[in-house]
C-alpha cells in the first residue's frame, strides 16, 4: 500500500516528495513508513523496483481474452505495455535515472529477464493465430514489443493510438489504395 501510494507522488514531485506527504496520502502515520523502510532512500528504491517490475504488465497481458480477434488482443496488449513503459519512465525520470537506464535487478528480474517475461506473455496472446503468422509467435512478440518501445515521438504529430499502431504492425505502412 505504501509503495502504490508513493509511486504517483514520486512521479509528480520526484525526490522532493516527503514521507509525511506519502503517509498522509496512504492514510497512515509517518512512523509506519519507517517501520517498513529504513529510510526514504530505501522507499524510493522500492518504488523504482515496483515501477520496473514486469509483474503488473504480465498480469494484464495474461488477463486478455484470447478468443478476441488478434487486432483487439494486440490493441489491449499495447495499452498495457504503454502504461508499463510510461510508469517506468515517469519514476525513472523523477528519480534521476534518465536516458533509459535500467536500475538493475528489480523484484528478482533484471532487464533481460523482465523483457523475456513480457515477450513470453505477448507470445501467448499470439499463439491462437500461430498458423496465420509469418514468423513464430515469440519473434512476432519481440517485434511488436520493439515497435512499442521505439515508437517515434514527434512534437507535431500525436502518438499513434494502440489501434493505429496495431494496424500498421499487422498490415504495414501502405494505405489500402496503395497496395
Amino acid at each position: 500500500m505504501i509503495i502504490q501510494t508513493a509511486i504517483p507522488l514520486i512521479a509528480e514531485y520526484g525526490t522532493a516528495v516527503t514521507t509525511a506527504k506519502i503517509a498522509r496520502a496512504a492514510g497512515i502515520g509517518e512512523g509506519t513508513i519507517f517501520r517498513v523502510f529504513a529510510d526514504k532512500d530505501e522507499l524510493l528504491q522500492a518504488c523504482m523496483a515496483e515501477a520496473f517490475s514486469p509483474e503488473h504488465a504480465v498480469r494484464e497481458l495474461d488477463a486478455i481474452d484470447v478468443s478476441q480477434p488478434l487486432p483487439d488482443r494486440l490493441a489491449e496488449a499495447a495499452e498495457a505495455l504503454q502504461a508499463h513503459l510510461s510508469r517506468m519512465g515517469a519514476i525513472a525520470g523523477s528519480l534521476g535515472h534518465r536516458g533509459g537506464k535500467h536500475p538493475g535487478t528489480v523484484r528478482g528480474a533484471g532487464r533481460t529477464e523482465s523483457t523475456a517475461r513480457l515477450h513470453a506473455a505477448l507470445a501467448e496472446l499470439l499463439e491462437p493465430d500461430k498458423a496465420a503468422l509469418r514468423r513464430p509467435p515469440e519473434q512476432i512478440a519481440a517485434l511488436f514489443f520493439g515497435l512499442l518501445f521505439t515508437q517515434p515521438r514527434t512534437d507535431d504529430e500525436p502518438d499513434l493510438t494502440p489501434q493505429e499502431l496495431v494496424e500498421v504492425f499487422l498490415h504495414g505502412a501502405l494505405s489500402e489504395g496503395a497496395k
